[in-house]
């Protein structure tokens, strides 16, 4: 009997210690809660630090019009080589392809070209959000009668380009860039403005990434 009383208590003292083994592991272990709310801290400090490592590196902005799509794809073009944000400029009545005829002298155009007056094109938005973010912004558009397409004077005309360096670009079948550029810098009266280019309708992402990489930005 007393062995048997011996065997027992020596059972009950094996259980009672593993059971205060497990305890501490618990105790030890965070609660899903707990392991959620140390993630999130976590991660919000790795965010503040990688903040502080790109703070007042700049950013850059790519605004356009286009007509029929060959600016939007060389403005597509120069977002993906500079790792720039997109802006399109979208007149509050769009221009139709009957609009846009300009060897119908009654086109709208056709009918804009002839009287400056005629050339006020509303936008949808002519400003940008964090705009003062933005140190370095393009300005894209199709030639029409050898000057920037108007609808693009509205978005020059509302913003202050003060310590911006701006640079236009261009698209057309023939004609070349000649001074829009130039009139566009004496519209906005601000910035830093460099000498731009201007793209074939059909021009590849190679031509654009070529010209990006000779700026040397």
């Amino acid at each position: 009997m007393k062995k048997i009383s011996v065997l027992l208590t020596g059972i009950l003292l094996s259980i009672g210690l593993a059971g205060c083994g497990n305890a501490g592991t618990e105790t030890a272990t965070q609660s899903p809660a707990a392991e959620s709310t140390a993630a999130a801290e976590a991660t919000q400090t790795e965010t503040a630090a990688d903040t502080g490592d790109n703070a007042g590196t700049g950013s850059t902005l790519v605004v356009y019009y286009s007509a029929t799509g060959n600016t939007e794809g060389v403005a597509n073009y120069i977002a993906e080589a500079t790792g720039g944000d997109l802006f399109e400029l979208e007149p509050v009545e769009p221009y139709t392809d009957d609009d846009l005829d300009w060897t119908d002298d009654n086109s709208r155009v056709t009918r804009e070209h002839d009287d400056p007056d005629l050339r006020d094109v509303e936008l949808v938005a002519d400003t940008v959000e964090n705009w003062d973010s933005y140190d370095t912004v393009f300005i894209g558009y199709p030639i029409w009668w050898g000057i920037a397409a108007w609808p693009v004077d509205g978005f020059i005309q509302a913003n202050d380009f003060t310590g911006k360096i701006v640079i236009p670009f261009c698209t057309s079948s023939s004609s070349g860039i000649g001074e829009s550029g130039d009139l566009l810098e004496e519209m906005a009266g601000t910035g830093t403005w460099l000498e731009g280019m201007r793209f074939r309708s059909s021009a590849s992402e190679s031509d654009v990434a070529d010209w990006i990489d000779g700026l040397d930005l």
